[in-house]
């Protein structure tokens, strides 16, 4: 790209979604980059209309209007910025068209399969299937499976370099015989990228270059120690603009409207929580709860990843939280007395009419409920997925010799995590901000010191994809306009007596006074803090229990204060459990509501 960054004045960026496109106005004021205004409009890849740039105009034209400022000539977006009119810089992301879809495969499921599933997770993909050699399918139910899905693209690995080739090449033989047809387009070759043991690239060319599009890129697992995703990913994006994105009516349009390529949008949501981990050297985790799906980014020893839970949504897939969560655990959050006949009857409702909002505060209640077993279910999800290099031997004990799976640790620890950012509507739409931040620690269990915050407006995806190409204008944005900062969660972890003493906290607000409190087992409550303002924080934790520093050892931190305040959460970790009894789990719900404030008395 040529143009020069450092002189950038104004970026105007979209998010194509599903239903809405989002635009933003982004401009660089007393030396800062801030949000000017935002627009949306529907979203128009579907007949009548069947061009997504009408939809990227309109949302464009309600950003003229709020900001006063002129953007489009005709149907042409004004680029560079000359006085009042035009942007800098114009990009856009891009979930439209049910997103990108992928298939990958690997000769071991837990190795080579599992590195390929990463690297189109963190590409943006909804990954439909993994095949592996050694995944107990016959050759005919793979092949049947490769026709019935109809991916955007495959992607192809297995084996180190310089081992064995026959059953990446076996692999390769049963794309072939399958000869799939792409989702979108009807007269171009599937996608299908190479990415396995060098020494098979030749065979891999024999089978595969007469029937699909075929790319070769270098090995993901050159040897068993090390991932090398990177390249992977590259290509994923390049394909997905030149195949998937040209497939969808008015993309090509969009694309050389923009100054860096389109990116998918959970790709660009991913961009942006890297950036930030990178840039603050911070540990996080991030939740997008959709109407279909819920997704989690995480940063742990600055390895990041994304899992797809594509059965955990608030709309469309609402059953499913049920049928995977049970009963017991939706009905457990939920602050009054409820039939299970009726609960059922409001999650079917909710299944037939995706688009509705709770119209009374029993019926938000019972959805935040539902919430929360969603983003616990998608956060097992991820923690089992995002692990340490399967096939590595760590550590070697007697034990080990005979379980050469014994690797493959989770990379997650809740007690080294430093921020939990939450977006979605469920979480950046609810009517209180303390409700999202009740939602997030419940269902996350953050342990230790957790700084909580959402997206306000749901404009991370724009800012992942700004995160590319000016890291400065991305972060100054994200941190002083895209997050609401919610506060701090304090959570000790170990086990006590309800009611016994398991910490002594203090909190001195700058120029303001000292508050002290002896903090009991089971205690769940919250200290006033002054927004965005760090106080200084002194733990005291009773002997067996951690705040961070380890067991009975005392923390001396600053603590970034919020919308809530800094939240006191002793309801214990390992394990936590509501009350069996339904009448004293309802009054520890509406006492523990009453704390946060989150809902009208």
């Amino acid at each position: 790209m040529s143009k020069d960054l450092q002189n950038v004045q104004s970026v105007l960026a979209t998010d194509c979604g599903s239903t809405t496109t989002k635009a933003i106005l982004i401009e660089k004021r007393d030396g800062e980059y801030r949000l000017i205004v935002r627009g949306e409009a529907p979203t128009t890849v579907e007949a009548p209309v069947e061009d997504v740039t009408k939809g990227a105009l309109n949302a464009i034209r309600e950003v003229e209007e709020l900001s006063g400022r002129t953007l489009l000539e005709g149907e042409k977006i004004i680029t560079p910025q000359e006085g009042k009119r035009g942007a800098d810089l114009f990009l856009s992301t891009s979930s439209a068209g049910g997103g990108l879809q992928m298939m990958v495969t690997g000769v071991v499921k837990s190795m080579t399969a599992e590195s390929a599933e990463r690297a189109a997770l963190g590409a943006g993909a909804i990954v439909m299937d993994v095949l592996a050699s050694n995944d107990g399918r016959l050759p005919h139910e793979r092949i049947e499976r490769i026709r019935h899905l109809r991916p955007d693209m495959i992607l192809l690995s297995g084996g180190i370099d310089g081992g064995t080739i026959s059953h990446v090449v076996e692999l390769a033989e049963l794309v072939e015989a399958a000869n799939p047809r792409p989702r979108l387009g009807i007269g171009y070759q599937l996608p299908v990228i190479y990415a396995g043991n060098k020494d098979a690239t030749q065979n891999i060319e024999t089978i595969l270059q007469e029937k699909t599009s075929l790319d070769v890129v270098e090995n993901l697992r050159p040897v068993l120690e090390r991932e090398n995703l990177g390249p992977a990913r590259e290509k994923i994006h390049d394909l997905f603009m030149e195949h998937v994105m040209a497939q969808a009516p008015g993309y090509n349009k969009l694309m050389s409207w923009t100054d860096v390529p389109i990116m998918p949008t959970p790709g660009a949501v991913g961009s942006i929580i890297q950036t930030i981990a990178e840039m603050e050297n911070i540990e996080v985790v991030g939740v997008d709860i959709g109407g279909a799906t819920t997704d989690i980014f995480s940063v742990f020893q600055k390895k990041f990843n994304r899992t797809v839970s594509a059965n955990l949504g608030m709309s469309y897939s609402v059953s499913n939280v049920l049928a995977e969560a049970g009963m017991a655990n939706i009905m457990r959050w939920v602050p009054f007395d409820m039939d299970e006949a009726d609960l059922r009857n409001r999650i079917g409702n909710k299944m037939i009419r995706p688009t509705t909002i709770p119209q009374s505060l029993e019926e938000l209640m019972v959805e935040q409920a539902i919430a929360r077993e969603a983003l616990r279910l998608a956060f097992i999800q991820h923690k089992s997925f995002a692990v340490g290099l399967k096939g590595i031997q760590q550590q070697r004990t007697v034990s080990d010799t005979f379980d050469q799976k014994a690797s493959g640790q989770t990379l997650v620890n809740m007690m080294s995590l430093d921020m939990l950012v939450g977006s979605g509507g469920a979480l950046s739409h609810a009517p209180r901000r303390q409700q999202a931040a009740h939602m997030l620690i419940d269902a996350f269990l953050p342990e230790g010191i957790t700084q909580l915050a959402v997206d306000s407006i749901f404009m991370m995806p724009q800012l992942g994809v700004l995160a590319t190409v000016h890291k400065k204008a991305a972060t100054e944005v994200f941190t002083k306009d895209c997050l609401i900062r919610l506060g701090t969660c304090i959570a000790p972890v170990g086990t006590g007596k309800p009611g016994k003493p398991c910490m002594k906290i203090s909190i001195s607000v700058p120029g303001g006074e000292t508050t002290e409190r002896e903090v009991m087992y089971g205690d769940f409550f919250v200290l006033p803090a002054p927004y965005g303002q760090p106080v200084a924080v002194n733990i005291e934790p009773a002997r067996g229990f951690d705040i961070g520093a380890g067991r009975g050892k005392n923390v001396e931190t600053k603590a970034p204060g919020g919308v809530t305040g800094i939240i006191i959460d002793a309801r214990g970790r390992q394990p936590f459990e509501l009350p069996a009894d339904r009448n004293e789990r309802v009054t520890k719900l509406r006492a523990w509501n009453k704390a946060m404030d989150s809902y009208p008395e």
